[in-house]
């Protein structure tokens, strides 16, 4: 990263999507068939117990807070102990709506029921911080805990600001990554009628046919260190940020900016912030999201930056849905796992 002093590993990560719950479930799931016939794709039988102390426990967090605190578990398991000063160990979290579900349940207690009958946890539970200082306060991580909420970039955003926390030297740890559950009768209602939504329930992907995203859900959490601190306790690499960057095309709220100029424009920052240059790049795992627009948008940014021909280019919203501000998270959970199997997974 440029004026860096630490290089950034990452040790540790943890996955909750409705096709796997942990890593190596969620791989198999990237094999498997894509969604068909379907306006959303949620974890089925989910149980949140397993994560927390009493199911009252439970009760007072929201569905996204409970994907996010199982995802950080399984993360924290494999990286270990972090034996650092907890007051350098940082939380840098994405979402790009937070506790949707608990405020829409909270809003048909209060009109079936009236006010008084409204939980004094909605606060907590609805609040976009809320996975973020969750974790924090779980593992006394007493260093930066802060929260993203740019849309369906949080989690590739919240991971770039943490990793720039540590080559600054400003942590030596951060725990960071993105998670949403937010396919709510209203918002679904909400993209639908703005055409976002499939209208034949299958997400394609750069299809010549896609007509729309299936609204998903999920959660990754990776341990992100000082790359040296790391390898000198013993944990195992398992990959490395090499740059980041962000931007605006100040072009709409929710559609590229035509020919992809803004996406341009963002890749080249990322590679000058990594030293490399296109043709240094082996796989893009694409926002991929099956709308008409982003999906033009990206595949002409990726054409423009890298020419022809372009490394492999793929998607697993196919698979995943579109999970909004968790969807950079799971991407870079499948991208960690193609390097463990050395296996890029299909655009379903």
């Amino acid at each position: 990263m440029q004026g860096a002093g630490h290089r950034v590993a990452i040790t540790g990560y943890g996955v909750v999507a409705p096709c796997g719950v942990g890593k190596q479930v969620f791989w198999q799931g990237l094999l498997g068939p894509g969604i068909r016939g379907a306006k959303t794709v949620e974890l089925a039988d989910w149980d949140p117990q397993p994560y927390f102390a009493n199911p009252k426990e439970a009760r007072r967090a929201d569905r996204v807070e409970q994907f996010a605190l199982a995802a950080a578990h399984e993360a924290l398991t494999q990286s270990g102990d972090l034996p650092y000063d907890h007051a350098r160990i940082g939380t840098i979290f994405g979402t790009g709506i937070g506790g949707l579900r608990t405020l829409e349940e909270s809003v048909i207690v209060r009109v079936e029921k009236g006010e008084r009958r409204v939980s004094p946890f909605l606060v907590p539970m609805m609040m976009a911080n809320a996975c973020g200082a969750a974790i924090s306060m779980r593992y006394g991580l007493r260093g930066p805990a802060e929260t993203i909420c740019t849309a369906c970039a949080a989690a590739t955003h919240a991971i770039g600001a943490a990793a720039r926390q540590i080559a600054w030297g400003r942590c030596d740890a951060v725990v960071t990554g993105g998670a949403e559950s937010a396919a709510t009768i209203t918002a679904v209602a909400g993209f639908a009628n703005m055409t976002a939504l499939s209208s034949s329930g299958e997400s394609k992907p750069f299809d010549a046919t896609r007509d729309g995203f299936v609204f998903g859900e999920g959660a990754a959490v990776f341990v992100l260190e000082r790359y040296d601190l790391a390898s000198a306790r013993g944990a195992t690499i398992l990959g490395e940020i090499l740059g980041a960057a962000s931007n605006a095309d100040a072009h709409h709220i929710t559609a590229p900016s035509p020919g992809g100029v803004g996406a341009i424009a963002c890749m080249q920052l990322a590679l000058d912030d990594a030293g490399l240059t296109p043709s240094d790049i082996k796989q893009v795992n694409a926002h991929g999201t099956s709308t008409p627009l982003n999906d033009q948008a990206e595949s002409q940014a990726v054409a423009a930056l890298f020419g022809t021909p372009t490394p492999p280019v793929t998607s697993i919203k196919g698979v995943t849905g579109h999970p909004l501000g968790a969807a950079g998270a799971l991407e870079a959970a499948a991208v960690l796992l193609s390097f463990e199997h050395r296996l890029i997974p299909p655009t379903a």
